[in-house]
């Protein structure tokens, strides 16, 4: 098989691993919180803690990579993503779990970055969309495969197993890096912006860590609200840094972009209500309704299936409709439907479930799909890599706060209605909640101009092609 094959195959691989190793937990989080001795809402800083580690590493993959060759930087982040698989299998409390998976988003950090600056680097021009097109694999499949498959291991074997089939793929993947995956370096490496590295990694890292910790979760109230002080500090100290800085790690006056602030600000708002679904769903059918796990990974797998076929008709409704009016409608479809999950009681019939899980599932990735395509429509080219740093971030950062957000509305309830134990009637407000997070989003949409992104979506000149006003 010849190297340019090989190439997308391996970085192909590498991202299969990461993305169906994070969707299989989140079916396994019950189990997980039993096995520790855990409350199942504290196992929220699991997935937080392996978020946050991506927000905060993401932004220097390619600096490194670019600083000490990809090849180099590849085979180390499948190391320190294996070992952190490795830590995460033989935890035995909560804090050990979430160093462990802290250290796993790491090695994700620099894997998926730097695998597709392998692809874009290595890979002749003329054949790069088709090696583009097998990355979509494990996008695709991942979040399919992921749900049932963590359910089934959990239920027949043991949840450990979920990171302990990790070695095996993590040895093959780096013996392979290292033999056919070139090293590429560059000559003139731009200055890292070590201090805006450490204010921002500090801050998300202590916010969100301290909101996650919030309910006496792992930390004391003072340790708690020391965290969350600190990471507001440091976030306003990148702040004002940035606005000074010739290089800094994260722009954020790509935001004065109209386009741009839309598809992250409100694309940011939309993700904290989406990024709570994944959380939210396997306990409300494991907890709330009864299911086993692997009943409930197979129910969860459903939405990927909507998103999978969703993907084909994207361009066609972009040319059809414009950005503007898509991103406001799907928005307050997608939103209605992630509160409609709270209505799931043990009488729906799961043909009912699984059907709203594929149609939701498809319209949140196409919002998904939307909100990234309009965020690059006014990017210039000599800006895009820190557009995508900043955006990456804040998608990242999202996905923790609707765990987070989801995780309390869920324990708050409980609390309201005077029981420990979170019970069915607990989920409707928690759903209830991160839907109008998700639909607050329209803010951003409805300011957008009615040609908006039209380079991009074709609108306009479909709609001259028709005779018709884009007005």
């Amino acid at each position: 098989m010849s190297r340019l094959v090989l190439i997308p195959l391996i970085v192909a691989t590498a991202l299969f691993m990461e993305h169906m190793d994070s969707t299989a937990l989140a079916t396994s989080l019950p189990a997980i919180a039993q096995d520790l001795g855990e409350h199942p809402l504290a196992l929220k800083l699991a997935l937080t803690s392996y978020l946050v580690s991506l927000a905060v590493f993401l932004p220097v993959s390619g600096w490194v990579a670019d600083r000490y060759g990809s090849r180099t930087v590849f085979a180390a982040a499948i190391v320190v993503f294996m070992l952190g698989s490795i830590l995460s299998a033989a935890s035995s409390a909560l804090p050990e779990f979430v160093a462990a998976r802290f250290l796993q988003g790491m090695g994700g950090a620099m894997m998926v970055p730097v695998g597709r600056l392998v692809l874009l680097k290595s890979v002749p021009k003329n054949r790069l969309v088709g090696a583009l097109n097998v990355l979509t694999i494990p996008a695709m499949l991942g979040p399919i495969l992921g749900p049932p498959l963590g359910g089934f291991i959990t239920q027949y074997f043991h949840w450990r197993g979920i990171f302990l089939i990790n070695i095996p793929v993590s040895l093959v993947g780096i013996a392979l890096v290292l033999a056919y995956i070139p090293n590429i370096r560059e000559s003139d490496v731009r200055p890292l912006d070590v201090r805006g590295f450490v204010l921002s990694g500090l801050g998300l890292s202590s916010l969100v860590f301290g909101l996650s910790a919030l309910g006496g979760h792992l930390l004391s109230k003072e340790l708690t609200t020391l965290f969350i002080v600190v990471g507001l500090f440091a976030l306003t100290a990148y702040w004002q840094h940035s606005r000074r800085a010739t290089h800094p790690l994260l722009n954020l006056q790509l935001l004065r972009i109209a386009t741009y602030r839309a598809g992250v600000a409100g694309g940011t708002l939309f993700r904290i209500g989406a990024g709570a679904a994944p959380f939210l769903l396997p306990l409300l059918f494991q907890l709330g309704l009864g299911m086993s796990p692997l009943q409930s990974g197979l129910l969860t797998c459903a939405s990927a299936l909507g998103a999978l076929a969703i993907r084909s008709m994207s361009v066609m409704l972009l040319k059809r409709f414009g950005f503007r009016r898509i991103l406001i409608a799907n928005a307050l479809a997608s939103s209605v439907g992630l509160a409609a999950y709270g209505l799931f009681t043990s009488s729906t019939p799961q043909e009912v479930i699984v059907f709203v899980l594929l149609v939701t599932g498809g319209v949140r990735a196409l919002q998904f799909t939307l909100n990234g395509a309009i965020a690059y429509a006014d990017i210039a080219r000599e800006v895009m890599s820190q557009a995508t740093s900043l955006s990456n971030v804040a998608q990242r950062i999202a996905q923790s706060l609707g765990v987070v957000i989801g995780a309390y509305s869920l324990e708050i309830t409980a609390l309201l209605q005077g029981h420990a134990e979170v019970l069915i009637e607990d989920f409707w407000p928690a759903f209830l909640v991160v839907g109008l997070i998700s639909a607050a989003s329209l803010g951003f949409f409805v300011r957008l101009p009615a040609d908006a992104g039209a380079e991009v979506s074709g609108h306009n000149q479909n709609m001259r092609k028709r005779g018709t006003s884009p007005f």
